[in-house]
């Protein structure tokens, strides 16, 4: 073995023991005592939304303008890999594979109880706009449309994607989150102590981000359980349901992506398709199409207002929405940017950019409106029909108090539940192969790897639900925590992105390199 491959396989050891012993030290202290480090994750928290909140904000905006910018021009034409570059999916399964992925759980319970909530109560951005009034439909749905929309799904796998990409394909760098110091570091950023700290921080921020929705899957069904059987919603119902997730997730990633995690995103995407038709046909379509169509157009109008929003009477509005979403993806990014570079290779940038810019947040928004659009169509109808399960049992409650009032609702509920548990094992299969992947530098990770993270993710949830809420709670904390050294690791690809897309163009005679002309 040479002295490099020596130093990359120690490398490879001390992320493991590092990111693994910190995931460890959390569950031992939250067992110890979980209010006092649910405290103390409170105040870190705090901390961080304050003094780093507005930078989060401008950044999400610029990686926006500028993967925009890129794809409108002829670096739009940049083949990702190199010329002789293919394709290793259909274009429909790529894009299921992408939205799976990124969306998560979070695709079913906050698509009916974040419109709830903006309906509710205006957002500041929406300031004179009286809420639970007819006038509060645009404003809500245009508030989730943003936080679920092109800045956040642009963060998750543009620039970062791009800037992986050519470290990967073009530069020999193994794909790994430390691969996004490769335009400072060359070659040195395998071996480098800045990489491994980057891996960990990474890896713990997805590790927290992935365990929080598992075990949050499991009190929530727990709870529908028992609202529609009766059940105990008991710690022994949660560990049932989460062993059975752990086990669909862990068989689709030990299979890999091209059968596990692909052939569970198409049936998530196929069933989200016939629970859309469905809604539209017996449900209230048309108000739907209406509200849709305004709070679009209102996210549009203040898309601005929004991204910007500052104001010390805005601060914990800002900590409690748009900052906690906004630490959630950053914390995603690395990861996310990994699996989205390993499966895009042959793809154009433009592509890329459109997928992930344009047809996912599209898509998303549409979904939020089905779901968002019903539960406000029905609190408009009765007031407290779906509000009020919401203030009392949260999320959950939200989701059973919208689907409950749709016709044919005993096929519709069940077939929700079984797609927030597909959404959930998705995100979980996905991220189980990119921490692989960060963790062996390898594109395609052993089955034994991924597997181990797998039932890892599982094993800390389980340990966290013992607990109760608070645990599972705290870690969900942790990973916006995550994003302050996270972000900061982001910055320099609002330029190296561009450096990047330019520097595979020349290679592909796209762009020549400018000479300076002669006097």
């Amino acid at each position: 073995m040479s002295s490099s491959d020596s130093a990359r396989v120690r490398g490879q050891r001390i992320v493991f023991a590092l990111s693994g012993g910190l995931l460890v030290l959390f569950v031992v202290a939250a067992l110890i005592d979980i209010n006092k480090v649910s405290s103390w994750i409170d105040t870190a928290f705090g901390w961080s939304t304050h003094w780093f909140g507005a930078y989060w904000q401008l950044w999400m905006l610029l990686n926006l303008v500028i993967a925009l910018a890129l794809a409108l021009t002829r670096y739009g034409d940049v083949r990702l890999g190199g010329n002789e570059s293919e394709v290793a999916m259909s274009t429909f399964n790529w894009h299921a594979v992408i939205l799976c992925a990124l969306l998560g759980g979070g695709g079913v319970f906050w698509s009916t109880a974040e419109p709830i909530y903006h309906f509710m109560s205006t957002p500041p951005a929406f300031d004179g706009v009286e809420g639970s009034t007819p006038a509060a439909v645009g404003p809500a749905l245009a508030q989730a449309f943003f936080h679920w929309g092109f800045s956040a799904w642009a963060c998750l796998g543009t620039l970062s994607a791009l800037v992986m990409i050519h470290a990967h394909y073009h530069g020999g760098i193994r794909l790994r989150p430390r691969a996004l110091l490769y335009p400072f570091l060359g070659q040195k950023v395998e071996t480098h102590w800045l990489g491994i700290v980057a891996d960990v921080i990474c890896i713990l921020g997805v590790a927290a981000g992935t365990i929080g929705p598992i075990g949050f899957l499991a009190t929530q069904l727990a709870y529908s359980f028992n609202t529609l059987f009766g059940w105990a919603d008991s710690y022994m119902l949660q560990l049932a349901i989460l062993g059975g997730l752990v086990i669909i997730y862990t068989l689709s990633a030990a299979t890999g992506l091209s059968r596990g995690i692909q052939w569970l995103s198409n049936c998530n995407v196929w069933i989200v398709l016939a629970l859309f038709v469905l809604i539209m046909v017996v449900g209230p379509g048309t108000f739907i199409i209406h509200s849709m169509m305004e709070g679009f157009a209102s996210y549009l109008d203040h898309f601005i207002d929004m991204s910007l929003l500052r104001g010390s009477e805005n601060e914990t509005w800002l900590g409690q929405w748009t900052l906690f979403f906004w630490g959630w993806f950053i914390s995603f990014v690395p990861s996310m940017a990994m699996f989205v570079a390993r499966i895009s290779k042959g793809r154009t940038l433009r592509e890329l950019v459109i997928a992930l810019a344009i047809t996912a947040p599209i898509a998303t928004n549409i979904w939020f409106a089905t779901l968002g659009g019903s539960g406000i169509f029905y609190e408009l109808q009765s007031p407290g029909s779906v509000s009020d399960s919401l203030t009392a049992g949260g999320l959950p409650a939200a989701l059973l108090a919208v689907t409950s009032q749709l016709p044919l609702a005993f096929i519709i509920v069940p077939a929700f539940l079984v797609l927030t548990t597909i959404f959930v094992a998705t995100t979980g299969d996905s991220m189980a192969y990119a921490i692989a992947m960060s963790v062996t530098g390898d594109a395609r990770p052993s089955a034994f790897v991924r597997i181990f993270w797998a039932i890892s993710f599982g094993v800390v949830a389980a340990l966290l639900l013992m607990m109760g809420e608070g645990g599972i709670n705290a870690l969900q904390s942790v990973i916006v925590i995550a994003a302050v050294p996270v972000s900061l690791l982001l910055l320099p690809l609002l330029w190296t992105g561009p450096r990047a897309a330019y520097a595979m163009a020349r290679e592909q005679g796209i762009a020549t390199e400018k000479r300076p002309s002669k006097t």
